[in-house]
């Protein structure tokens, strides 16, 4: 079978299961509504009396309702996996997926809310009048860079609001990385890592590799960055640097770098890719740093073959892709976030939360090895170890 014969067979199936179901999530009753004694409890007139007792005090908000397991899976449409911008209508499919995600490994009860919003004041706006029926908000699929801004202007919440495509791929990124050190016998500090794309994912990982925005020394920072465009290096001398681009460059390309992607590689021990299918060449590998590692996330295609980076040298390959050993999968990450910053009562998600994440996910695989510097999302525990080191986290830093 073709490739092209298994993606058609793969979306024939894929269309006949949503059919089936109407889409993946339901409301189920958690409360028995059996009897006329059930119904007063629950609704008229007994559900008079939690009105009241949260009238009283807010905070019991949580321990009555819903809205203390509940997370907001928001998007506007506007960058939909490798879909683009195809509207809030066509990326329900999409949050209900994720909706269903948070229920299967996190146990939070998630909700797709898909915002016809043309500007970051609507989504803010619309996020902020919701927010009183949830414990969290998931940010899904929205542009760069109005991601960006949006995630910042809604950090007073007062509880956690993470933009998954920034840092569920960040934090997973992280864990890959810290298992590959282990298997080559490197430190993250002695790393030269070359990011190939600037937009949200590429951007958070430069952030969190340089350790950007932590006020302690929970975090290892890595050697040097250098992050490319479709333009090729973000150097200082260039004069078409978007804000955001411009702003990378106070924490990446120390040295003042220029040229393509395949000029930055030259002597790099990381590759991270989250740009465009085929951009790397085995010729490419060869010029990195003796055994280097290899993190081509581009869906569905990464930028090189795992099988081609591994003749060209690479010591460890993880993709985007669950065909292939080592998937960055930001299933591994956000479920047990939100749930480690829900139940320990955190008002954000901090540096620190990511960090103790990745570290959490990275010894859930024990001894790594080539094909297994990541935990599968089946693995036994990997939610609750995410969440257990998230909550720990967040106490510690109280």
């Amino acid at each position: 079978m073709t490739v092209e014969q298994h993606r058609s067979q793969l979306d024939d199936r894929a269309i006949a299961l949503h059919e089936q179901h109407r889409g993946k999530i339901s409301i189920r009753l958690e409360a028995p509504l059996e009897t006329r004694d059930d119904l007063s409890l629950a609704y008229s007139p007994g559900v008079a009396a939690p009105c009241r007792e949260i009238v009283d005090a807010p905070s019991r908000l949580r321990d009555l309702t819903v809205a203390g397991r509940a997370v907001a899976v928001v998007t506007d449409g506007t960058a939909v996996l490798g879909l683009g911008d195809i509207g809030p209508k066509a990326a329900m499919p999409v949050m209900e997926g994720k909706a269903a995600l948070f229920r299967r490994f996190g146990g939070l009860d998630a909700w797709p809310i898909c915002l016809d919003a043309s500007s970051p004041d609507e989504v803010v706006d619309a996020v902020r009048a919701i927010a009183p029926g949830f414990a969290g908000i998931n940010l899904e699929d929205i542009a760069a860079p109005e991601c960006f801004e949006i995630e910042e202007r809604l950090q007073d919440l007062g509880i956690p609001v993470m933009h998954d495509d920034q840092h569920g791929t960040a934090v997973v990124l992280l864990a890959a990385m810290i298992g590959a050190c282990e298997l080559t016998g490197r430190k993250l500090s002695d790393l030269s890592v070359v990011i190939a794309g600037a937009g949200a994912a590429g951007t958070a990982i430069a952030k969190l590799l340089t350790c950007v925005g932590f006020d302690s020394n929970s975090c290892e920072p890595v050697r040097d960055i250098i992050v490319c465009d479709s333009r090729g290096i973000i150097h200082g001398e260039r004069t078409n640097l978007s804000p955001e681009k411009r702003a990378l460059l106070e924490y990446t390309n120390r040295g003042g770098r220029e040229g393509s992607v395949h000029d930055a590689l030259e002597g790099a021990d990381v590759f991270v890719g989250v740009s465009r299918a085929g951009l790397l060449s085995a010729a490419d590998v060869e010029r990195m740093a003796p055994a280097p590692m290899l993190f081509p996330m581009a869906n569905p295609d990464p930028e090189i073959d795992p099988g081609l980076a591994y003749a060209a040298g690479a010591a460890v390959v993880g993709t985007g892709r669950s065909d292939y050993p080592n998937q960055v999968n930001n299933v591994l990450a956000f479920p047990g976030i939100f749930r480690g910053a829900i139940e320990a009562g955190a008002t954000a998600i901090t540096p620190e939360m990511k960090v103790a994440a990745a570290y959490a996910l990275a010894r859930c695989v024990g001894k790594p090895t080539r094909d297994r510097v990541l935990p599968g999302p089946y693995d036994e525990g990997v939610s609750d170890a995410v969440a257990d080191a998230v909550a720990d986290a967040w106490r510690r830093g109280r």
